[in-house]
């Protein structure tokens, strides 16, 4: 078994920990529950930015709270007089190690801004700088390829949100997580290993929250199995990358509940009829789903349950095609940009 799956396994048991103690998180949302914050800004990279992608989808939704994601060049090479007094910036990263996302966040925080980090490093540099730390209790991630740090950013999102929201309901169904990663766990995704075995592109389709997910699997696919796949939402797809979708070509849809459902759905009805091999990710109730999705307790959290189905999938598409998803030819595990 490769690391990957191993420690994508795990996830369920990382997010447990994480509940077992969330006075940090609880701490920051009393923090941001008293005083109104206009704007929030997420400052990462990679899989980190997909996860901070997650939280925007859930806080402009949950809270209406708009979040940008903030290019890291403009507070570090060109010294941008950030106007930020107030609002709250927030930084992903599984090292917190990298010197671009560790100066952005001392310029947020010397310009005023409530700065906080989720990292799975405690003690880094990145927490250091932010101030605020949100510890993801990952522990070391040995796979290039990030699965648990990124499952565990997600669950981090999930509670930061429920707390400033102030959301029982929402809390008691982030507390059920465990459970539901679990059963994600066991799903049979063979059928996208037998699909995907030989394919060079791909396009992966999401939309909502569920937009983080196929961003992040888009990743995975280059990482570890050296497919050529790009994301986009239904939406974004049909102004003109659509163009390349023609009989045969392979799209991945992921359609989890909430109010972007049924038109994830029709999407990938519509590319069926065009002939091409749609693999569509959908809970049991959906007639078309070809794989299979775990409903979690709210349908804001099935990007979560349905991306660890995903990773173990992954896994086995990396060696059904000869790779090693633990270590990719051209990837080291910490990437320091400047």
């Amino acid at each position: 078994m490769s690391n990957m799956l191993k420690e994508a396994l795990a996830s369920a048991g990382v997010v447990a920990a994480q509940l077992a103690d969330t006075s940090r998180v609880e701490a920051l949302a009393d923090v941001l529950q008293a005083e109104p914050r206009q704007v929030a800004l997420t400052v990462a990279r990679g899989s980190s930015d997909h996860a901070a992608s997650y939280f925007a989808a859930l806080t402009m939704s949950r809270l209406g709270v708009p979040v940008a994601s903030i290019p890291m060049s403009i507070a570090t090479l060109q010294q941008a007089p950030l106007r930020v007094r107030g609002q709250f910036g927030l930084a992903f990263s599984q090292s917190g190690r990298s010197p671009d996302l560790v100066a952005t966040m001392r310029v947020l925080r010397e310009a005023g801004a409530l700065t906080a980090s989720m990292v799975n490093v405690a003690g880094s540099p990145l927490a250091e700088a932010a101030g605020n730390e949100l510890p993801l209790l990952a522990g070391p991630e040995l796979s290039v390829a990030a699965t648990k740090s990124y499952i565990a950013m997600l669950a981090m999102s999930a509670q930061l949100v429920a707390f400033w929201q102030r959301d029982a309901a929402f809390l008691d169904a982030v507390r059920a997580l465990p459970d539901a990663l679990e059963r994600a766990g066991t799903l049979d995704w063979s059928k996208a290993v037998d699909e995907l075995r030989d394919v060079k592109q791909m396009l992966v389709i999401g939309r909502g929250p569920g937009l983080a997910i196929a961003q992040e699997a888009a990743l995975k696919l280059k990482e570890t199995s050296s497919i050529q796949a790009e994301a986009f939402s239904s939406a974004e797809v049909r102004h003109g990358p659509m163009e390349l979708i023609d009989r045969d070509y392979p799209l991945l849809v992921f359609a989890p509940r909430g109010p972007e459902q049924a038109g994830l759905v029709d999407f990938a009805r519509d590319m069926q009829k065009r002939g091409a091999r749609v693999l569509l990710a959908a809970p049991a109730d959906v007639p078309d789903a070809t794989l299979p999705l775990v409903t979690a307790a709210d349908a804001s959290l099935d990007p979560i349950a349905a991306i660890l189905s995903f990773y173990v999938m992954a896994a086995g598409l990396a060696a059904a095609r000869g790779r090693n998803p633990d270590e990719p030819r051209f990837l080291n595990k910490v990437t320091e940009t400047h």
